[in-house]
């Protein structure tokens, strides 16, 4: 079974892959999961299309500044708990992870994103 790393989980991969069936029984299932991956395509595209608006580069624009964003405040929280150079608090430390939450959430988001339209769920208008 393989593992793919994304950048904060691992997903594994439990696809079915037959080792000693007949060469025409593997076409037939190959066949059939072509479909059944097609189907997923299709309804992937039509229903994220339809829940998200339309897309341009200034979209993707927006979302970084916002990641980025969210990065800088993390970090800063982080700095300005160093200072005083004492243990964090149990407050300051619910703030610092609540930071990186908002942080990672939206790195998450953006990168779901770009693979939507890479995967060509999604379309990006031209300028």
């Amino acid at each position: 079974m393989s593992t793919i790393q994304t950048t904060t989980y691992r997903r594994q991969r439990d696809h079915f892959e037959p080792q000693d069936a007949d060469p025409q029984e593997q076409r037939r299932l190959r066949g059939l999961l072509e479909q059944i991956d097609y189907s997923a395509f299709v309804a992937n595209r039509e229903v994220i299309a339809a829940m998200l608006p339309p897309m341009d580069a200034a979209v993707f624009q927006r979302l970084a500044v916002q990641t980025a964003t969210a990065r800088a405040k993390w970090v800063s929280e982080a700095l300005r708990q160093s200072e005083s150079g004492a243990p964090s608090t149990p407050d300051q430390i619910a703030r610092l992870t609540s930071a990186r939450t908002a942080y990672e959430e939206l790195a998450e988001a953006y990168e779901g994103l770009r693979r939507m339209v890479e995967r060509g769920y999604l379309t990006i208008r031209s300028a």
